[in-house]
């Protein structure tokens, strides 16, 4: 039955090839603009529109409608996209992937035209995507993702929903009993973290209804991802096995030790042995069944520390890629470009045109110039936006605008592609709609690209919001150095002086916070004529909240000055600034969906409304996968000496409150009593609150009225 879907899903999607209004565009239309947007717009896949084997779209006119057409599907999905945004002046994106177009009038374009894509892959996903956002998402919000995905343009996924199953089921062949699957296969929200080798079991064990449901979720997205004509990349296998693989099978494995001081890494089976080749074929043949074949196999042997002594690295790297090709011949090895990898051996090692290199970090510390574009091997120029999912802006926006357009002339043979490698997904919409334009456009396009982008996402021209975003784009947007995203001070474990909130970030500001409110007091003279605009509303609430959260590292500085200078009284007056700052922002955040604690944890407790028999205990404990993920992220000696708590720092309504505030609170009165918190302390604390269900209720009310509130009342002279 599984064969016969794969089949049918290629059959379908090769017969939209050259068909009007494809039942695949029409089903995408009328899903992201209402019942209806079908019969408004005319489409057709044209391969005859490629020249030299590059997807192109046309946009023009037909019967009185607008007419778009693709040399793929991939290329057309692309060109409706391309027509709402620059024509029609409608943008979809995370905070509203779906809209009523009824009432929308659909501009005829008077002329033709015509757009050619410099990248042969957009690709999509980092494996942390599929835990710090994706881990809790429904099918609904899946179909909605893949829909905002072909409007994109991308066609290279990473797809990874069901290799929990591919697992189970091959390591029950081999003879391992359920609890030891249990103590291999991580659960719900700490999968990413399993398939790339550092860790196993954490978040588990996982029931079997979850495991059907997987099943199901993953011949839905796969299906969807291949109708409409992408390549999924999957989970190829890199020689990992349990850690206990020699005591329960007999074969050689290089131990690999520990990730992040206390979660144990799998083993790593030695290409050597006698039985790899049949324990890697064993792997791609579950695969096969579960998740069907694609010519894109990602793998990432020896990721973050993984141990190589004792390893033919050359051999190692050739017999991963040859099983790969036993199973899927003529199959391309995608892998990222992190730490060591990918090793000079593996570029020495594998064939050209066999490898796929994702330059992971490139708008941030481009290895693709450091690695003289990879050996020439093909590369993708990627932007790696997100760490953890944090909230707060962050950016480099000039290195975009030209980073992707130098690769591709310093390596016209060898720059293959462009592509979105965040660890998280659902912040600052702008950078992904610019990122996934750049191919289609010239250079010397970019230098106007934010005015037509500031009418695309509110319906309109507006001089305010341009300049606003302009702003933004040379200040907030625009960070000059290779460092992750900037921490919010508030979401770190309370001190005087906070240097960081995870263990590889940092608070230092580098942006001028004067030129964001300058930014915000700009958007808000919209406020009127675009308040019933759901773009404008997260907006500005972002722009509001980044103004506050600013202030609130400089506050702490006032803080800790008067502490040391024992004035007590400034010191408790301006604390209590700091904890209204915390209640303030909490109450603006409460008010956007995407902003809010309860839109995460309750997306986990939906999931097992979607499966027959799951009871109250199994969405606690999806609850308790949520909600660890964002604070304590594992166990004590993890979250502590691996430094891991607080690496997913989400400023959101309800966690502002409920976990934030509360933390600053205690250690203010601590300080007052001439007390210390310890960290063994603090982690209690946290991990009692991972293991909650509550929220404090916020009054709804209008997010504008309150950004522009809190706005007039820490910064209006």
């Amino acid at each position: 039955m599984k064969k016969f879907l794969f089949v049918f899903m290629a059959v379908f999607a090769l017969a939209a090839l050259g068909q009007k209004n494809p039942v695949q565009i029409s089903a995408l239309l009328d899903r992201i603009g209402g019942e209806g947007t079908s019969s408004r717009i005319e489409t057709r896949v044209k391969n005859s529109l490629s020249n030299e084997g590059k997807d192109v779209f046309e946009i023009s006119s037909r019967k009185g409608k607008p007419y778009i057409q693709g040399s793929s599907l991939s290329a057309l999905t692309a060109g409706i996209g391309w027509y709402l945004n620059h024509y029609a002046h409608v943008n979809l994106s995370w905070n509203q992937l779906t809209t009523d177009l009824s009432a929308v009038t659909l501009p005829v374009p008077k002329e033709k035209e015509r757009r050619e894509c410099s990248a042969d892959y957009r690709y999509y996903l980092n494996y942390c995507t599929y835990s710090y956002s994706m881990a809790f998402w429904t099918k609904e919000r899946w179909e909605q993702e893949i829909d905002w995905m072909a409007l994109h343009g991308i066609n290279l996924p990473l797809a990874l929903v069901g290799t929990d199953v591919v697992w189970k089921n091959m390591l029950t062949e081999m003879g391992y009993s359920r609890i030891d699957v249990d103590k291999f296969v991580a659960g719900p929200g700490f999968q990413a973290w399993w398939l790339m080798n550092n860790l196993e079991g954490w978040g588990g064990p996982n029931p079997d209804w979850w495991y059907e449901r997987q099943e199901q979720l993953c011949q839905f997205i796969l299906g969807r991802m291949r109708e409409f004509g992408m390549d999924p990349v999957l989970p190829g296998y890199s020689g990992i096995l349990p850690s206990n693989a020699t005591e329960k099978m007999g074969v050689k494995v290089i131990d690999q030790g520990y990730w992040c001081s206390g979660f144990r890494r799998p083993s790593f089976l030695l290409p050597t042995d006698e039985r790899y080749a049949e324990i890697a074929q064993l792997y791609y043949k579950h695969l096969a069944q579960v998740m069907g074949k694609s010519k894109y196999y990602s793998m990432d042997p020896f990721h973050e520390g993984g141990r190589t002594n004792g390893i033919n690295l050359k051999v190692a790297f050739n017999t991963i890629y040859q099983e790969m090709q036993k199973h899927s011949s003529g199959a391309v090895w995608v892998m990222q470009s992190w730490g060591d990898n990918p090793r000079q051996e593996a570029l020495d090692t594998l064939e050209k045109g066999g490898l796929l290199v994702l330059d992971l970090y490139s708008e941030g510390l481009a290895k693709w110039v450091e690695k003289k574009g990879y050996s020439g091997h093909d590369f993708v120029w990627c932007m790696l936006h997100n760490f953890g999912g944090k909230t707060g802006m962050h950016g480099r926006f000039d290195t975009m605008l030209t980073g992707y357009y130098n690769a591709l002339e310093q390596y016209p043979n060898g720059t293959k592609g462009i592509g979105a490698i965040p660890e998280g997904l659902e912040t600052s919409p702008i950078l992904y709609d610019l990122l996934f334009e750049l191919p289609w456009m010239k250079r010397e396009e970019c230098k106007d690209w934010m005015q037509r982008y500031t009418e695309a996402r509110y319906g309109a021209k507006s001089e305010a919001m341009e300049k606003g975003w302009d702003v933004l784009a040379k200040s907030v947007l625009n960070c000059p150095q290779p460092m992750q995203d900037v921490e919010a001070v508030i979401c770190a474990r309370p001190a005087l002086n906070v240097m960081r909130v995870s263990g590889w970030g940092t608070t230092k500001i580098y942006h001028d916070i004067c030129k964001v409110r300058e930014a915000a007091a700009l958007m808000l003279k919209e406020k009127h004529r675009f308040k019933d605009n759901l773009n404008y509303e997260y907006d500005i609430t972002d722009v509001v909240r980044q103004t506050l959260t600013d202030s609130t590292y400089y506050l702490l500085k006032d803080i800790a000055t008067s502490h040391k200078n024992k004035d007590m009284d400034a010191f408790k007056k301006q604390y209590a600034v700091f904890l209204e700052i915390l209640s303030d922002l909490n109450r603006l955040l409460s008010q956007v969906e995407p902003f809010k604690l309860e839109t995460w944890t309750q997306s986990a407790r939906n999931v097992c409304n979607e499966v027959q028999g799951t009871t109250e205990e199994d969405r606690d404990w999806m609850e308790w996968n949520a909600r660890t993920l964002v604070s304590v992220w594992g166990p004590e000696q993890c979250a502590e000496r691996g430094r891991l708590h607080d690496y997913s720092s989400r400023q959101w309504g309800g966690m502002l409150n409920d976990f934030y505030r509360a933390r600053w609170e205690m250690f203010f009165k601590a300080l007052e009593e001439g007390k210390n918190i310890t960290s063994p302390e603090w982690f209690k604390w946290e991990d009692q609150w991972s293991r909650s269900k509550t929220i404090t209720n916020v009054s709804k009310e209008s997010p504008i009225s309150v950004a522009e509130e809190l706005f007039n009342k820490y910064f209006k002279q």
